[in-house]
């Protein structure tokens, strides 16, 4: 049995069940039927992991065009991230809002519908993002906004730029506004 809370239209907070005993704990971190009282369905096809080394590495803020659109089921296996997410669906009562969670090591899942942005910040170092995706990768579909995207004004937990651990790729990726129209 797991809890679950609608953090922004169609993202959901999974908060799973642990089983705790002196050898330590079990979980089910995914089983179809979590799913199935939910507005979508995703059949997941592909697992991911992301690994990074340092505190203060920012990932994202990316997503995929249709018809190679992903919905994603995030959870972190080791470590701490500040995950976020932004409502880019054009018909959405919450277009361009953006929602955060802090996810960590048997803590809570992340469920996070097609027509979203994802990224986030790992807030300690040796970090492990686990996340199953419904949709394949495709390079011709990918696209991204700028972590420091002025109209979303997202406030990264973070002390300074300096500090910020991030790819070229996705330090140069557009503003929103300049993904509006495609």
């Amino acid at each position: 049995m797991i809890m679950k809370e609608e953090l922004l239209k169609g993202v959901y907070k999974l908060q799973l069940e642990i089983h705790k005993d002196r050898r330590g704990y079990f979980s089910e971190i995914y089983k179809k039927e979590f799913f199935e009282d939910l507005e979508f369905q995703p059949n997941f096809t592909q697992d991911n992991l992301s690994f990074s080394t340092e505190k203060n590495t920012i990932r994202g803020l990316h997503f995929q065009k249709d018809p190679f659109a992903q919905s994603k089921l995030v959870t972190v296996l080791s470590g701490k991230v500040w995950d976020v997410f932004v409502d880019l669906r054009k018909d959405s009562s919450t277009y361009k809002q953006y929602g955060f969670l802090e996810l960590h090591t048997g803590g809570c899942s992340l469920l996070i519908p097609k027509g979203f942005a994802h990224g986030f910040c790992t807030l300690e170092p040796e970090t492990l993002v686990w996340y199953k995706v419904d949709n394949e990768y495709s390079q011709e579909h990918e696209r991204g906004i700028n972590w420091k995207d002025r109209t979303l004004d997202i406030p990264w937990p973070i002390t300074s730029n300096a500090s910020v651990i991030i790819s070229e790729r996705d330090n140069n990726l557009p503003e929103i506004i300049k993904l509006e129209n495609e």
